[in-house]
């Protein structure tokens, strides 16, 4: 048994001296007494759950691993990451995929983990025995995902799983861009704005508005994946209650006004946008329209990322910021007003919620899992590439201070980082039916 304690616990919306006594993993109560382990004014929130990050382990583990991508999470204060269906070879579109998955993860998780299934042409007959092995939903991509093993679905074929997935009580995750509104790059590939140029937000919001009609029609839960430009924010608000939507720290950070000649450290998609879209993001996120900030961490050797020639239009189009998700947005969200029960409903309870993990991670509560985040909101996290923990240091943040500190994660009550270094190695694999972990 332990007690721990802080004047600043952000209990659902309050924040308010509490002492929280962990046993057998769990929070068995919460009082205001005398604790044990006294992190004073510190902030203590849940432990942060990232819905969305890209492991691509196993088949292409030298671009990240459950090993290092855990590690990465437990020193960013994210206690459950869901791993994406793509990038790993199989991709996780059968339970046999899945098997091999999960023989890859163990042994070697800092933190617990969780997984998306995957919709691709021809596998929706894999569905229902990817749900029964407790999946927590479905990705597909309605343009080429940028890997050859998960091609894109067409909106008919989407629309023909969605009704299985709603009678089976699972979200559709959508990549939504319009493939008929992406464009070769023109002009010096070096340039960001070239590449902008060939992902219109436009094309962005026409598939936005496609999926939520496709979700208006069935009644099938669909939730559009990293949000980045304002008219697909609108998209999303403007569609059934059955739609929903993020952003990721990247948009909310980075405009492309700032960004230089050749920085592919900066290249994702969809991109990177204007100031303007900027703002409209933080906008919708403080109303409403958008529920959570997830990182999409997608990192790359520094060869796929084109470091050496900075060609925008070959580089691989992701972000390595698993580990820098709460000082990244943090910084935004102070300078907005923003308060600590909605930071934490953003980077905890709501990812939790999509994963239908909410009944033991996400918030701080009698009977959830004991999973914690002891954080110093006036610190500074200083960004060095080498200093982050998943396996390539090339990241757009490079040489920034970003408000807040990660100075303790607590996973199921055992401290998994404790301001220097990760370990245990004690993550679990759980499912999102029940609390069985694999």
């Amino acid at each position: 048994m332990t007690v721990i304690g802080s004047t600043r616990v952000v209990l659902g919306d309050e924040v308010r001296p509490a002492s929280i006594r962990i046993e057998q993993r769990s929070i068995v109560d919460i009082g205001e007494g005398h604790p044990e382990v006294d992190f004073g004014d510190l902030v203590v929130m849940a432990g942060l759950v990232d819905s969305h990050v890209h492991v691509n382990e196993p088949g292409r583990s030298d671009w990240e691993g459950f090993a290092t991508a855990t590690k990465a999470a437990a020193a960013g204060g994210t206690t459950t990451i869901v791993d994406m269906p793509l990038n790993s070879i199989p991709p996780t579109v059968s339970v046999g995929a899945l098997s091999e998955k999960r023989a890859a993860a163990d042994g070697k998780l800092s933190v617990d983990v969780a997984f998306w299934g995957g919709l691709i042409p021809g596998s929706q007959d894999q569905i229902g025995p990817l749900v029964d092995e407790g999946v927590c939903g479905f990705k597909s991509f309605l343009v080429d995902s940028g890997v050859g093993e998960f091609p894109m679905v067409s909106p008919e074929e989407l629309a023909s799983a969605l009704p299985v997935m709603r009678e089976l009580g699972v979200p559709s995750l959508v990549h939504a861009e319009d493939p008929a509104r992406i464009f070769r790059l023109a002009g010096d590939p070096t340039e960001y704005r070239s590449y902008l140029e060939t992902r219109p937000a436009d094309g962005e919001a026409a598939a936005v508005t496609t999926v939520a009609e496709l979700s208006r029609a069935t009644g099938a839960r669909v939730h559009v994946l990293h949000v980045s430009s304002a008219e697909a924010m609108e998209a999303v608000a403007a569609g059934p209650d059955s739609i929903s939507g993020e952003t990721c720290p990247h948009y909310l950070t980075f405009c492309a006004e700032e960004i230089g000649t050749g920085a592919t450290p900066f290249k994702c998609a969809p991109p990177i946008r204007a100031a303007a879209h900027r703002d409209a993001l933080w906008d919708g996120l403080i109303d409403g329209s958008l529920t959570m900030v997830v990182s999409d961490h997608s990192p790359a050797p520094a060869e796929v990322k084109r470091l050496d020639d900075g060609n925008f239009g070959e580089a691989w189009g992701g972000i390595g910021s698993l580990q820098l998700r709460l000082p990244a947005t943090w910084t935004g969200a102070v300078e907005r007003g923003v308060a600590l029960p909605q930071l934490s409903r953003w980077l905890a309870l709501e990812p939790a919620r999509l994963a239908s993990l909410d009944d033991r991670k996400g918030s701080i509560a009698v009977g959830m899992d004991a999973d914690l985040v002891v954080w110093d909101p006036d610190g500074v996290t200083r960004v060095r590439g080498t200093d982050l923990e998943h396996r390539h240091p090339i990241t757009p943040y490079e040489g920034m201070s970003l408000h807040g500190s990660v100075v303790t994660t607590i996973l199921g009550g055992v401290t998994v980082f404790d301001g220097t270094s990760v370990g245990p190695v004690g993550g679990r694999m759980v499912r999102r039916d029940d609390r069985s972990v694999v």
